[in-house]
């Protein structure tokens, strides 16, 4: 993470324009705050990928939501499709219309969260694999530099994270959809807060993929654990005894989302994220506080003692 940081903090002294790739599944807990603090003096694009395999209604709002902030540009794709990532190149060239020819290439950032899909967008805007891109956090490890045409460079970063996730909605969201390496995280966990979300807006693709015979109501009703355990049982994931290895019953159900056998679904509307961002920042500020209470209390201790 910190060498990240530092390749970005050179490069961006360089650059015309930065796209930074999010997981339309998940806008805003893929949106990385210190990756805005780096690069948010430069002309910028917020490119939704997956929108193919997200809820589209909720794409929609989320794009909605990002071209309402200052300077900022949102589109939604799926970084395979050909023609669509093709045509960045003429939007990074409106983003920055000064820049072009030998003496002025057009220089871009491509940067986002671990395992959105940079490379794989790098490759189909080059049309050969030239960024390494597989589905799972950690591929890209070094910063790559991608000619495009003779006046037109992208440079591949390391996906990165931030220190730490203020926003514990957002951490859960963030390793469901496979950004936070696996020793990083409870699947137990992971997998009962995907099922809450997944009750609350998609009861029926729950039932149509696992066959659990209760219907959408009855879903929406259950308890989580209650829900997981029902979901092994239909899968065979019982040990001796009856008792349902609830371990197996999360590796499937986080795998059935993430390889989107689950449906298009979106886990986060813009109006949650704000909400959820709105507690952080009270979190935070309380944490502070008693932060400098708690030096201040060390200091006037030590001076007591002297």
């Amino acid at each position: 993470m910190h060498l990240t940081r530092k390749l970005i903090e050179e490069r961006v002294k360089d650059i015309d324009v930065v796209i930074e790739v999010l997981d339309a599944r998940i806008p805003g807990s893929s949106f990385n705050p210190l990756l805005q603090e780096l690069t948010g003096h430069k002309p910028r694009m917020k490119l939704l990928n997956k929108q193919d395999v997200a809820d589209p209604v909720q794409t929609q709002a989320w794009l909605d939501w990002y071209n309402a902030q200052p300077d900022t540009l949102a589109i939604a794709m799926d970084a395979e499709e050909v023609a669509p990532a093709r045509r960045l190149v003429d939007t990074c060239r409106q983003l920055a219309p000064n820049r072009g020819g030998m003496a002025k290439p057009m220089r871009v950032l491509i940067c986002g969260v671990p395992n959105v899909g940079k490379s794989t967008l790098i490759n189909t805007m080059s049309g050969k694999k030239q960024a390494k891109a597989a589905d799972e956090a950690g591929v890209t490890k070094d910063e790559q530099r991608i000619v495009l045409d003779h006046d037109f460079y992208l440079w591949d970063t390391p996906g990165m994270l931030w220190p730490r996730i203020s926003i514990e909605q957002s951490g859960f969201n963030l390793a469901a959809s496979g950004s936070v390496g696996r020793n990083a995280y409870d699947e137990e966990l992971v997998a009962l807060e995907l099922l809450l979300i997944l009750q609350r807006r998609y009861p029926q693709n729950l039932e149509d993929r696992f066959k659990l015979g209760l219907g959408a109501e009855k879903i929406q009703a259950m308890h989580d654990d209650e829900l997981l355990e029902a979901i092994g049982r239909k899968r065979g994931c019982v040990m001796s005894g009856g008792r349902v290895n609830t371990q197996k019953a999360a590796e499937i159900v986080i795998t059935d989302y993430r390889t989107h056998i689950l449906g298009r679904i979106t886990l986060e509307t813009p109006q949650e994220f704000e909400q959820w961002a709105a507690v952080a920042v009270i979190a935070d500020a309380e944490r502070q506080a008693k932060k400098d209470a708690l030096a201040l209390t060390r200091k006037t201790g030590r001076k007591l003692r002297k």
